[in-house]
């Protein structure tokens, strides 16, 4: 199963749960990084206004993002990315990634990673989307995100306004440059795909766990901070061939049953969430 679990208890919904991360931890490629950056060329050359845009006051702070995720993966993976030159040979495809002034600097960077790149930036007391590349969303749009505050952006979680607000502006204020954070989401979905950007037709098929891997980089120049976005999708089948898996499945159980119906509506999962219950209610009974 996935990597990551945050279902386990670990990293509860509607909540902020940001934790240290060690550094060399920043980025994890596994060996499905080809087929996420494949998906990438596809929707930068299809669905270039969707998935990428930048603020012109941006160009320095996307270089400066692009060198040190460089410097970061040639560094800690060095069996899947070499520095030849102006290029980063990557060793899943093979792929190479040449730095040029015609392509955005963050753009070039998104093409590195499987994770989706947002550059926020501190505008008078708020912080602001002010580049990204979004080739991954979870049923959000960036267009209607883009150039936001952090308060804009999620306006529609319930429970965001006020002292959660206020408690992740303290955490954008408080990050600490070569000090990484890391949080974690989940939601279940009715496919697979990783491009993901409109919610799907109700359906009594839904299946898939869609977590979110976050982390948080503050950038020693610009200041700005770099937000990354990794999804990581499981079926709930796989439970049946885990050996923690009826742990697992009473603990995702436990959390859907607890969600509010504001909460589930943000989900999209009010109308399965009975019969999810019930799916893993046997789930848990397995073993």
């Amino acid at each position: 199963m996935l990597a990551h679990r945050p279902y386990d208890g670990s990293s509860k919904p509607f909540t902020i749960g940001v934790r240290p991360l060690e550094p060399a931890r920043w980025i994890e490629p596994n060996d499905k990084l080809e087929s996420y950056l494949a998906q990438k060329q596809e929707l930068f050359a299809d669905k270039y206004a969707d998935v990428f845009a930048a603020r012109e006051n941006t160009a320095d702070s996307q270089r400066e993002i692009r060198d040190a995720l460089a410097d970061y993966l040639t560094g800690h993976h060095p069996h899947l990315y070499r520095r030849d030159g102006v290029r980063i040979r990557i060793a899943q495809g093979p792929r190479t990634v040449t730095f040029d002034d015609e392509t955005p600097a963050l753009l070039q960077a998104a093409n590195l990673v499987q994770d989706d790149l947002a550059i926020m930036r501190k505008d008078g007391t708020v912080w602001r989307l002010v580049a990204a590349a979004i080739c991954f969303p979870s049923t959000w749009v960036l267009r209607e995100k883009f150039n936001r505050t952090l308060a804009e952006i999620h306006a529609p979680v319930p429970g965001f306004a006020g002292e959660m607000e206020r408690r992740v502006t303290r955490i954008f204020d408080n990050l600490r440059v070569g000090a990484p954070v890391e949080r974690f989401n989940w939601s279940i979905y009715d496919n697979d795909r990783l491009h993901h950007p409109l919610p799907s037709p109700t359906t009594s098929d839904a299946g898939f766990i869609r977590v979110e891997r976050q982390t948080l980089m503050k950038m020693p120049h610009s200041r700005d901070i770099l937000f990354t976005i990794r999804v990581l999708i499981d079926p709930i089948a796989a439970f049946h061939s885990n050996p923690d898996g009826s742990r697992l499945a009473a603990s995702m159980r436990g959390q859907l049953l607890a969600m509010t119906d504001a909460q589930l509506a943000y989900k999209g999962m009010s109308e399965n969430r009975d019969r999810l219950a019930a799916e893993l209610a046997k789930l848990a009974a397995l073993n």
